[in-house]
């Protein structure tokens, strides 16, 4: 761990994307996360793109963010469509994209190819919305997941994140640690996949995460225990 700090719930809150991005959600789901953020000023909400104007209608004036998703869950969508994904999400009201690494050309060894794909959505949200990307790190071996880092961090990359959620495994402090030192200080980190309580979350922030994706959100923010993403 790279420190034993500690962090408020409120101070926790400020760092967790509130997620919802199972296929079955409603719009009656939709906005209940995005008053529940709202309550307890969540860093964003994060939801499916088709998503995106109804949360931008129902966090205005909140100052909660709103992340979508892009290349998601697999990542193997041509950079072209990633960066269409990313620029219609911000016109509808994103203001965070995650995009999926495309972790095919990653196991294939095509440093090249991988850091353009990410380098495509980073000039479609430059100056307009944060990156971040997913490198989905339990398909990865700990090399891999330092190269991702690497390509990402050189690519111009906000934030490296661990998991889609739909994926093998989730966020581990041993993955966030790793993540952190290989990127420095200046590029976010943000753990998800498995974070359902506060004890948790703070094990990641001690690792070294900037940043939390949980649908447990509030579970951790009140003391509970979460069984969601």
């Amino acid at each position: 761990m790279t420190n034993q700090q500690t962090w408020s719930s409120a101070e926790v809150a400020g760092m967790i994307d509130h997620t919802i991005l199972k296929a079955d959600a409603t719009k009656a789901d939709i906005i209940k996360v995005c008053q529940e953020a709202s309550e307890y000023k969540f860093a964003t909400v994060c939801v499916n793109a088709g998503w995106v104007p109804l949360a931008a209608a129902e966090l205005a004036g909140s100052g909660v963010g709103i992340t979508t998703v892009v290349g998601f869950p697999l990542g193997a969508t041509s950079t072209a469509s990633k960066a269409f994904e990313a620029k219609q999400a911000i016109e509808d009201g994103a203001t965070e994209i995650d995009m999926v690494l495309n972790i095919g050309l990653l196991k294939s060894g095509d440093k090249e190819a991988v850091r353009r794909d990410v380098e495509g959505v980073v000039a479609a949200c430059k100056g307009k919305a944060a990156l971040k990307v997913i490198l989905e790190t339990g398909m990865l071996t700990d090399e891999e997941k330092v190269l991702a880092c690497e390509l990402c961090a050189a690519a111009g990359a906000d934030f490296v994140k661990t998991s889609t959620g739909f994926g093998k495994g989730g966020a581990t402090a041993e993955d966030i640690a790793l993540m952190r030192r290989t990127v420095g200080p200046n590029i976010g980190v943000k753990a998800s996949g498995g974070v359902r309580d506060y004890e948790t979350a703070l094990a990641m922030l001690q690792a070294g995460a900037s940043r939390i994706g949980a649908s447990s959100s509030v579970a951790i923010v009140t003391g509970g225990k979460g069984e969601g993403y």
